[in-house]
């Protein structure tokens, strides 16, 4: 079931349930009821969202590098394997992104954001 976060300031951020709930539980809150985070909060939730760490990011480094060998390979002669997006893992840090910006502009213009009403 989908959690949508609500605020004045902008559209609505759909997200699944359980990547709602993870983000959320970063902040001491929970997608399973009613919630709301003020003005007052942001700044805190924006420090805790921004630093979360993943390990894949060291991961990706890695195939982006591995990539760059090949395409590099390529020149002399070297088939290139197939890469595709649909294959990558979506990090949290990578699903945290929109909630993040909706923070920043809710924070801006002073509004609360609230999900589960």
């Amino acid at each position: 079931m989908p959690v949508t976060f609500k605020s004045q300031a902008t559209g609505d951020l759909v997200m699944l349930d359980k990547h709602a709930e993870a983000l959320l539980q970063l902040l001491g809150k929970t997608a399973k009821a009613a919630g709301i985070l003020a003005p007052a909060d942001m700044e805190h939730a924006l420090s805790v969202l921004r630093a979360i760490d993943d390990p894949r990011d060291a991961q990706a480094a890695a195939r982006a590098e591995r990539a760059s060998d090949v395409a590099d390979g390529e020149e002399d002669g070297a088939s290139k394997p197939t890469l595709s997006f649909q294959d990558e893992p979506v990090s949290l840090r990578q699903r945290a992104a929109p909630l993040i910006r909706l923070i920043e502009q809710a924070q801006a213009e002073g509004k609360p954001i609230v999900w589960g009403v």
